[in-house]
């Protein structure tokens, strides 16, 4: 098994090569590619220094499964080619996520989804991710009509410089800025760019991946997405409306027999999820859970989730894991 992780040097991709190693990954023959910038320099795994790669040389290398966290440039680029190289590639940029002919996956709900043709595999965004894992199955039971949801995301999620920029602020020296303001002690109401109709591309990658996944395009969703100054991971509010009735135990007992959740909802005992909680995680905790009184059929959810690994790396490694289980992909690998 040849498995190559392209932006190895990233937040991200280090993140990959962690999970690798902690899930015990059959990887025989880790590839390890970066810009040109880092081709040459040595990253651990496993006690190992391997040598970071260029792209091509990845691709003539033969890998089996590619890791893509590169950003959405890159991905369109070379991700044809290393499918074209007989190779599974899980994308973790919004270059493919809307595409009809990709598959937009997170595993527990639709990994099923997936077949042999599939070189090219789609994860979502972060936010969105963790907001599905938890409405899905509320869906399927009583029937989603109307999502609000407001976001509270880390600098994490834009990437390194965006970290250091909030240390700088913190420790009051000048430097290289990420954003058009300061992020420590604010919150900016602005993630990725503004689209012609008021929304930012972040609102509306969470509108249309949403239900691309839930395969429904019937939900009506409105987002506000804002950058906040903590490292731990993204923090959702989110108003449900359903087109049934439902009862408030059924609600927590259906999140809490979900795969890849964890309910913290004790409120009279300060129990809810918070990024500090969810940091180096990879679980989805859904606390708050409480009915909405103004709307009828309405529902109040707090979900919470590490970006960087059930949000990104983690949702991607669960992919590659179910691509091995599969006998059609145990087959390409023989060719």
């Amino acid at each position: 098994m040849k498995v190559a992780v392209v932006g190895a040097t990233g937040l991200v991709g280090s993140v990959m090569l962690s999970l690798l190693e902690e899930r015990n990954f059959p990887v025989d023959n880790l590839i390890l590619v970066a810009s040109e910038q880092s081709v040459g320099k040595t990253i651990q795994f496993k006690g190992k220094a391997i040598t970071v790669v260029g792209l091509q040389a990845a691709i003539d290398a033969r890998p089996h499964i590619a890791l893509f966290s590169a950003g959405g440039a890159t991905s369109l680029e070379w991700a044809p080619k290393f499918a074209a190289a007989n190779c599974f590639v899980i994308d973790n940029s919004s270059a493919w996520r809307m595409d009809p002919t990709k598959k937009l996956i997170v595993p527990e709900i639709n990994a099923h989804l997936l077949g042999l043709k599939d070189k090219i595999i789609a994860n979502p965004n972060c936010s969105t991710i963790q907001m599905v894992l938890a409405l899905y199955p509320l869906h399927l039971k009583y029937q989603i009509k109307r999502i609000v949801v407001s976001t509270y995301q880390s600098v994490t999620g834009t990437g390194v410089k965006a970290v250091q920029q909030m240390e700088n602020e913190r420790k009051g020296i000048k430097g290289e800025m990420a954003y058009a303001y300061p992020i420590d002690q604010n919150a900016i109401p602005q993630i990725d760019v503004f689209m012609p109709n008021g929304y930012t591309k972040e609102e509306m990658k969470m509108v249309n991946e949403t239900k691309k996944i839930m395969q429904d395009d019937s939900i009506a969703l409105t987002a506000t997405c804002v950058r906040i100054p903590t490292v731990g991971g993204h923090s959702e509010s989110v108003n449900v409306t359903f087109g049934n009735t439902y009862h408030l135990d059924d609600i927590s007992q259906i999140l809490k027999n979900t795969k890849g959740i964890t309910v913290l909802d004790e409120p009279e005992k300060g129990i809810y999820p918070m990024p500090l909680l969810s940091h180096q995680k990879d679980d989805v905790f859904v606390g708050r859970i409480r009915r909405d009184e103004s709307m009828e059929n309405a529902l109040n959810l707090w979900i919470v989730a590490d970006n960087l690994r059930k949000g990104a790396a983690t949702n991607a490694v669960q992919i590659a894991e179910y691509l091995i289980t599969q006998n059609w992909f145990n087959a390409a690998i023989a060719q």
